[in-house]
């Protein structure tokens, strides 16, 4: 079973010869909302609106080039966690909750490839959020180490998130139309399985409306510890 914290604690005592955080000092500060649901649910507008710290959990795709990625329909299957790097992503929250910033990759869709990275620094917030349609297989790992705020699976009707994510990966030239559509009809049509399978690994399914009323609640909580 993988220790995220002595990961953090590696890197932090790596070639630039930063001392090692005593066991007290690792300890959490800050906590994660996990935001997953099907592509097109409303994921990413729900979590670039709440003005909390955001990391896109897509950014941390393995590039094509990375070996045995499954395929499906005669492509990379990118909708299998097994082309996403859970360690590196958890890693990266663990960092956030206990050190307050890290370094995240920045990954282009539609090259398949990372293409740089950005510093996300929490500035002393003490919620942040990590969205994206792995985001429920990070729940186990972020309540074992204490990090986990809450687990939301946005939810929308089946058409809307079929239309929605059509014209998204459309707009962004994310693959090419057939293969579009061939993915979009099969996500509607495995999208109540999806949700079930979410909801078992610890993800509460909700409305964009009731994920709203949910942070805010969290956020007043929030507010009364600090005082």
């Amino acid at each position: 079973m993988t220790d995220y914290r002595e990961i953090v604690t590696i890197n932090l005592t790596g070639g630039d010869g930063l001392f090692e955080l005593p066991p007290d000092e690792r300890r959490p500060f800050a906590r994660v909302i996990l935001v997953t649901g099907p592509s097109g649910s409303g994921k990413t507008r729900f979590t670039n609106r709440t003005g909390l710290p955001v990391v896109a959990l897509d950014d941390f795709y393995f590039d094509d080039t990375h070996p045995g990625l499954p395929r499906r329909h005669g492509i990379i299957d990118w909708d299998s966690p097994a082309c996403w790097n859970h360690d590196a992503a958890m890693q990266t929250l663990v960092e956030l909750a206990t050190v307050g910033e890290s370094i995240l990759p920045i990954y282009d869709i539609p090259s398949n490839s990372k293409v740089g990275e950005r510093k996300l620094d929490l500035q002393g917030s003490r919620l942040f959020l990590a969205e994206g349609i792995f985001a429920a297989e990070l729940v186990e790992s972020a309540e074992r180490e204490g990090i986990l705020a809450d687990a939301l699976c946005i939810s929308r009707p089946r058409l809307q998130t079929f239309w929605f994510r059509l014209m998204r990966d459309l707009d962004e030239g994310r693959k090419s139309t057939p293969t579009l559509l061939r993915r979009g009809i099969s996500h509607a049509i495995n999208e109540p399985e999806m949700y079930r399978r979410l909801e078992a690994k610890g993800a509460r399914c909700v409305s964009i409306v009731e994920a709203h009323e949910a942070l805010t609640q969290m956020l007043a909580k929030q507010r009364y510890t600090d005082q």
